[in-house]
């Protein structure tokens, strides 16, 4: 079993780094896509990051274990493996690896997760971190008090989601964005989930989308459907989270 600083040395070199051309400390963003893999909709959030003077990685959990978006599509959107609690020991990884960054200010971070991402975001924000846990040997060693706020973008919250109403242990400023015709879950079952975090004294903002679960991947295919301005608001949206946590450095 990988410890946080193996996991992001095989992280790391598949991570997309986008930021202002500089080597000054700022607040970052830490992306994780979905079940379905590195998608084109993911640079336009870190892009939003960049204008906003922010540092953006998005993660690839796929490419360091050698797997392809078929073989991605059959066994972990399936749920067959790499479930929310052991893609945990991702988001820890990378917080891990991206907080000793000397171009990163620590303090002021912001998880972002999409569908699968999101699951995973859930549960590294829930879980006891004991040893061994989380698909890692040492997840408790790392300290989540520089995440000051989650972007969860209709993250995967079904049945097979287990721990989806456990309160969280850390409890950052939290956007989630609920889509109207989800068919992973419904509003309701969404509205519940996120007013269990609202209840361990975060502040949490939900949006119903009025559009299908990933509305702004544009290679999304049925029951999915893109929907270019909805797309619109949500960057609008998760770049206004990351004002509200925190003002960048000018460019």
């Amino acid at each position: 079993m990988d410890t946080l600083s193996t996991r992001w040395t095989q992280l790391e070199p598949h991570a997309i780094v986008v930021g202002p051309d500089d080597d000054r400390p700022r607040p970052a963003v830490v992306l994780f896509h979905g079940c379905g893999g590195m998608r084109p909709h993911l640079p336009l959030y870190a892009e939003a990051a960049r204008a906003a003077g922010w540092r953006a990685f998005i993660v690839d959990s796929y490419a360091p274990r050698g797997w392809s978006r078929a073989y991605a599509l059959a066994t972990v959107c399936s749920g067959l493996q790499l479930r929310g609690d052991k893609r945990a020991g991702d988001v820890l990884a990378a917080l891990n690896g991206v907080s000793q960054r000397r171009d990163v200010d620590a303090s002021r971070i912001v998880l972002a997760g999409w569908s699968h991402g999101g699951w995973g975001i859930m549960e590294a924000m829930s879980s006891a971190r004991t040893p061994g846990t989380l698909g890692v040997q040492n997840p408790g060693e790392i300290t989540l008090d520089g995440v000051k706020s989650v972007y969860l973008c209709y993250p995967y919250i079904g049945i097979a989601a287990l721990n989806r109403m456990r309160p969280w242990t850390h409890c950052p400023k939290t956007l989630a964005v609920i889509s109207r015709t989800d068919h992973l879950t419904s509003v309701r079952n969404a509205e519940r989930v996120h007013a269990m975090v609202r209840n361990c004294g975060a502040e949490v903002e939900t949006w119903i989308a009025e559009g299908t679960h990933a509305f702004d991947e544009p290679t999304s295919a049925p029951p999915m459907r893109h929907d270019p301005d909805l797309t619109a608001e949500a960057i609008r949206r998760f770049s206004a989270l990351l004002n509200d946590t925190a003002v960048a450095p000018q460019l």
